[in-house]
């Protein structure tokens, strides 16, 4: 059996040194790399028995187990960064180390991919961090279910128009990209002026003044945030109305005409302005 040297330090040497190695953080795993076969594979045949040398179809089936493995790893390579490239623009989880070297998450949104080193790198939150760190990926409908603005408590109230007052919901105005810093308060289609309500951190407070025009009976209140989506709630705030001497709104028939539905009516086809008349007096 040929020698084909020694070990020293996880380092395989020999007398004539025709090896050098670094030693390198594998990170715990015992892989075989290309680099380490070829030098294994240099090291056999300049050490082999010169009275008893391997048969070249060894050699030949050795460089070709070499080259599958050549090709697996840029495959693999190649897979890492198309998955890499697949991330950008969606929300992941990283498992990261502090400065303590406790191990925390972080999570944000793939901004860019770093392919130029030998690892591919992710960029979130203003940090580069390992593909190999990376611990999940979410969906966006997901995220939007548990990041964007919503109303947690259903509210019942009612508004005596004889006592009148106001009402108080909590609120949560979501979170990074799905936040929110406004609403606005749609009753029975109509929009609520915006004097009568007020957004305090998380507070939404609701003065009496809203339901005053309003005659009995039972409303929702509809919650519209300012989000990206202008994400509505409907169906967490009911407002019960007594004692008000507001009367109802006559139920509209089928046919009856809007205001201005007459002037529409009347207006001549001809008297559209086309380009070059001059403004009439």
């Amino acid at each position: 059996m040929a020698k084909v040297g020694t070990v020293v330090d996880g380092v395989l040497e020999d007398a004539n040194n025709a090896i050098t190695s670094t030693k390198k953080d594998t990170k715990g795993t015992g892989e075989l790399g290309k680099d380490a076969f070829l030098q294994l594979l240099v090291c056999q045949i300049q050490n082999q028995d010169p009275l008893n040398p391997q048969d070249d179809t060894q050699f030949v089936s050795q460089l070709a187990t070499f080259s599958q493995l050549e090709q697996m790893q840029n495959l693999n390579a190649s897979y890492e960064k198309s998955q890499a490239f697949s991330l950008i623009g969606k929300d992941v989880i990283i498992n990261t180390e502090d400065s303590t070297g406790k191990e925390t998450q972080v999570s944000g949104k793939v901004q860019y991919v770093n392919a130029s080193g030998a690892n591919v790198q992710i960029y979130v939150n203003g940090e580069l961090y390992d593909l190999d760190d990376l611990y999940a990926v979410m969906d966006e409908d997901y995220m939007k279910s548990i990041c964007a603005p919503r109303v947690d408590k259903t509210y019942k109230f009612t508004y005596d128009a004889e006592k009148p007052g106001g009402l108080v919901v909590e609120v949560s105005l979501g979170e990074d990209d799905y936040a929110a810093d406004e609403v606005a308060l749609v009753i029975n289609n109509k929009l609520v002026d915006p004097k009568n309500f007020k957004l305090d951190g998380t507070k939404l407070i609701i003065s009496g003044e809203t339901f005053a025009g309003l005659a009995n009976g039972s409303y929702a209140v509809a919650v519209v945030f300012n989000d990206k989506d202008y994400t509505t709630v409907e169906d967490k705030i009911a407002v019960t109305v007594v004692n008000s001497k507001v009367e109802p709104e006559p139920p509209k028939e089928e046919g009856d005409k809007t205001e201005g539905d007459d002037k529409t009516d009347k207006t001549d086809k001809d008297e559209t302005p086309k380009p070059g008349d001059k403004d009439k007096a």
